[in-house]
């Protein structure tokens, strides 16, 4: 059976479900979590509810409905979870050059204090954290997330917004994993200056997802 974890591993090698105006209902990727995963012309509910379910309160062909409220409500109410975030997912791979990759975190240092709300929240969300502090008082924080897959979130001091911090962290981010793999950032749609910093460290955007947790 088709999984959550193996539609994400394809994306990370560029293949993406097919565009058939489709809906594909697969388990929850684990006991933490359930979301819908919206790409282009498919979607694909990670829940632990049945296919027959899903068509009776989906129209044919509308790939809006369910990441629309209305599906998104009956569906935290039966699996007992409510909606966390629905944000934009972009993805980059790792940063393999041996020279590039020690450039891009030099200024970085492992942090063992947990205490900032940022770190807080991926706790709650994500396994095998790490965080790592700049000179600046930026935050880079990887760890293993929804369908285990390998995600970041970067957080930046008022004083230094509108610098390429941002951009800077970002790829950050994508010199701390293994050569071999890919790195995933969730990000609200509103956030402008969020998605412009890491669209310019070179991640691409592939799809939006609703999170569901309890």
């Amino acid at each position: 059976m088709t999984t959550l974890a193996d539609i994400l591993r394809g994306v990370e090698n560029g293949v993406f479900p097919a565009p058939d105006l489709g809906v594909s209902v697969v388990p929850a990727p684990s006991e933490r979590e359930s979301a819908v995963v919206a790409f282009t012309g498919h979607i694909v509910i990670a829940a632990d509810v049945s296919a027959s379910w899903v068509a009776e309160r989906l129209p044919a062909g509308d790939l809006a409905a369910p990441t629309n409220p209305p599906f998104l409500t009956a569906l935290a109410e039966l699996t007992g979870r409510h909606v966390s975030s629905n944000d934009a997912m972009l993805v980059a791979p790792a940063i393999t050059d041996p020279a590039k990759r020690a450039a891009a975190i030099k200024d970085l240092t492992v942090l063992t204090d947990h205490d900032h709300p940022r770190v807080q929240r991926a706790l709650e969300y994500r396994t095998d954290v790490y965080v790592y502090g700049d000179v600046h008082g930026g935050l880079v924080i990887t760890g293993h997330g929804l369908a285990g897959r390998i995600e970041c979130a970067i957080e930046l001091p008022d004083a230094h917004h509108n610098q390429g911090l941002g951009r800077h962290l970002a790829r950050a981010a994508r010199a701390l994993i293994p050569p071999n793999s890919s790195i995933w950032a969730q990000i609200t749609p509103g956030n402008a200056a969020s998605l412009r910093a890491f669209l310019a460290a070179g991640y691409k955007p592939v799809g939006s997802e609703a999170l569901l947790v309890k």
